[in-house]
């Protein structure tokens, strides 16, 4: 049997308009392409990670979260991207229920934020326990 474990791993999201897709992940969330095929642009992330966006008919179908962003301070993080133009989702269902920032609260201090992209693609900052 074949194990993915030990292979690198990234995320993807389908996105419906490349100009306003770039215009948020570079100009909101301020990452930096290394690749760009027209319909496939690639940001390299921290750890050798990625995160491509491609142009897809089924853009923002997603209902969870596909891709998450591990920081050191969620506050600061949260605070910073709210001030760039992210506005974060307010949860209020068991398990996940949001502070004012839309920070969520969970057993062992661990805290995670959830945001859209602009076709409605959910990503999220998380913040493991210290």
């Amino acid at each position: 049997m074949v194990s993915l474990k030990d292979y690198r791993c990234g995320a993807a999201a389908a996105v419906s308009d490349m100009r306003r897709t770039r215009q948020f992940y570079e100009g909101v969330l301020g990452l930096v392409p290394n690749s760009d095929a027209g319909d496939n642009v690639g940001y390299p992330c921290s750890g050798d990670t990625q995160i491509n966006v491609y142009v897809s008919p089924n853009a923002g179908t997603a209902k969870f979260t596909i891709a998450g962003f591990d920081v050191d301070d969620i506050e600061t993080v949260v605070e910073q991207l709210t001030k760039q133009g992210v506005t974060f989702e307010q949860y209020d269902q068991p398990p996940i229920v949001t502070d004012a920032q839309g920070i969520a609260h969970f057993d062992g201090d661990a805290k995670v934020a959830f945001f859209k992209d602009p076709d409605g693609n959910i990503l999220s900052v998380a913040q493991a326990p210290k």
